[in-house]
């Protein structure tokens, strides 16, 4: 009954033949064969269904690869990068930015062949142009043209040099080059501006600024550097004005204060942590310095005093002069009248005697006159004094230190306060220090308070839906889920039909009726049962009877296990 019953392999059952019998068709039995076998609508949902999918794959490999971008120009101002944007999408060129927008990137093989093509038209136009202007000189040019075609031929050497330092972005030279001329008595010296736009974020400390005015002023023959302006995109002066005051000034001074104080700031912990802890700590120092410049010049003159000090001779003169007739002799004759006069013996300086005798009579006649002069050196003294700049003239400390944390009885933290004793031996450490001069007026103020301790505060959250990285995410995975939902759809809606239409067909359930109905010996024939062919008696006649009972009391289990052996399954 089981071999009766059981399916062929490869048969299906199709309608009988005319003498009754059914006849079976192969089918063939490779997936190949069945796939030829297929009807033509089958065949073509299939091949749909193949491209399809294999479109999808590709399209996710081209997504999945990195687009390879370099760089096309970089640092362009809007104007010129305005200009080259829209010459490449003029040209269906492919382009993107940098974060910061500074540089224009294009696909890694296109990069030579874009620039030679922009390059053409002129693009980008704000390139530094410098000696190579002298190349393209032409002829019959005047002296000015010449002169200044130089000029700007310098402005964009200098320009290209101060370029180069990495803090700045842009930057413009103006040079003023008067024309020397041998017949002015008083030649007029150049002089240089220069005007710098910074990197956000970035400055230019005093030495920088001075390579760059020295840069300028070394390039431009007898440009003196104080003749240099350098000035940012703010317009504030960065160099130095010419006398010699200027904001570069205050800017020192500042720094100076700030270094002195974090030097004395950094002594300050350094001694304290140690003994309360790093965290357990707050200091300032504050300091007064002095930047005022003087200059006194005292002249002194002393003369030589002392029973030592001898006096220096600077000058002598002696004048003498006689007048007159010479003196006769007078008097009554004699031997003093017989005598030449006598020289005077009066004083250089102080008052003069009477002379006596012939001495007065041969005064009064010759009218004789000495002078004489003695000029002495007196002592001098000159003394210049200069005072000095950033002294210290007052400095002033605050310190907090926090409680001492500890344990109370029953084990739970508890913040103690200092000791004043602890309090003055930790003033005295700062007085130590920061050397501390009461003449000079430093104070130190030291206190001991609670820390507070701020909890952390609970940032808002926001949805998910409107977190960046979910959205970031959102958007990366759209892409590969809407191809992965082209590739489900392909799947189930043509390659599933069409490959159930590879299977051979079920038996229709009006034939296992008529089975049943003939190998059951019903007297109820089966609707159908007609078409089927009778079939041979068993040679067991129990296992034929306990069939037949089993047909009459259960018929619908007796159906079920006769389909499964049409359809090929097992009971």
């Amino acid at each position: 009954m089981d071999t009766a019953l059981a399916p062929l392999p490869n048969q299906a059952l199709t309608p009988a033949t005319p003498d009754g019998t059914p006849a079976p068709v192969a089918v063939p039995a490779t997936t190949l064969g069945r796939l030829m076998a297929m009807p033509t609508k089958s065949k073509v949902m299939l091949g749909v269904a193949a491209a399809g999918l294999v479109a999808v794959m590709v399209a996710l490999l081209l997504w999945n690869k990195p687009d390879d971008y370099k760089v096309l120009f970089a640092n362009l101002s809007e104007k010129d990068g305005g200009a080259v944007v829209a010459q490449l999408a003029q040209m269906n060129v492919p382009y993107r930015y940098t974060e910061g927008g500074n540089a224009i990137l294009v696909p890694a093989d296109k990069v030579h062949d874009i620039r030679l093509k922009l390059a053409t038209a002129g693009l980008p136009k704000g390139s530094v142009v410098g000696f190579e202007l002298m190349d393209n000189a032409r002829f019959g040019q005047t002296q000015f043209q010449e002169r200044l075609t130089f000029q700007r031929g310098l402005e964009g050497e200098l320009t290209r040099s101060i370029l180069a330092l990495g803090s700045v972005e842009n930057a413009r030279v103006h040079l003023a080059l008067p024309n020397q001329n041998g017949f002015f008595r008083e030649q007029q010296k150049p002089s240089a501006s220069i005007l710098l736009t910074l990197h956000p974020g970035r400055t230019l400390d005093r030495s920088q600024i001075a390579g760059i005015v020295h840069l300028v002023s070394s390039s431009v023959p007898e440009l003196n550097p104080k003749a240099v302006s350098v000035l940012d995109q703010t317009g504030a002066l960065l160099s130095d004005s010419p006398d010699g005051s200027g904001q570069s000034l205050d800017e020192q001074q500042l720094k100076r204060i700030q270094q002195i104080e974090a030097i004395y700031l950094k002594r300050v912990t350094d001694i304290l942590e140690p003994v309360v802890g790093r965290d357990n700590l707050r200091a300032n120092v504050t300091a007064d310095l002095d930047f005022s410049q003087s200059e006194s010049t005292s002249e002194q003159f002393r003369p030589n005093q002392g029973p030592n000090a001898a006096a220096a001779v600077r000058s002598q003169q002696s004048l003498e002069s006689n007048a007159g007739t010479p003196a006769m002799p007078s008097g009554v004759p004699g031997a003093a009248t017989n005598q030449p006069p006598v020289p005077a013996t009066a004083p250089i300086n102080g008052a003069s005697q009477p002379m006596q005798g012939a001495q007065a009579g041969a005064s009064a006649g010759n009218q004789l006159r000495r002078e004489n002069v003695t000029n002495y050196e007196v002592d001098k003294t000159v003394q210049v004094t200069r005072g000095a700049t950033g002294t210290i003239k007052r400095l002033t400390a605050a310190v907090v230190v926090n409680h001492r944390t500890g344990t109370d009885p029953k084990g739970k933290p508890t913040s103690v306060p200092l000791t004043q004793e602890e309090l003055d031996k930790l003033t005295q450490l700062v007085q130590e220090s920061i050397g501390f001069n009461k003449e000079r007026g430093d104070s130190v103020k030291l206190i001991n308070a609670p820390f507070r301790v701020e909890p952390p505060k609970e940032e808002d959250e926001l949805p998910l839906w409107k977190q960046q990285e979910v959205r970031d995410l959102m958007k990366t995975a759209a892409v590969p889920l809407s191809l992965a939902l082209v590739a489900l759809i392909i799947v189930f809606g043509l390659v599933r039909p069409a490959l159930k239409a590879a299977r051979p067909p079920e038996p229709e359930p009006e034939e296992a009726t008529a089975q049943l109905d003939a190998v059951a010996d019903d007297p109820l024939a089966l609707p159908g049962s007609e078409e089927l062919v009778a079939l041979e008696a068993p040679k067991s006649i129990e296992k034929l009877e306990q069939a037949r009972q089993l047909a009459r009391e259960n018929p619908l289990v007796v159906a079920n296990i006769v389909r499964g052996w049409m359809s090929g399954e097992a009971a």
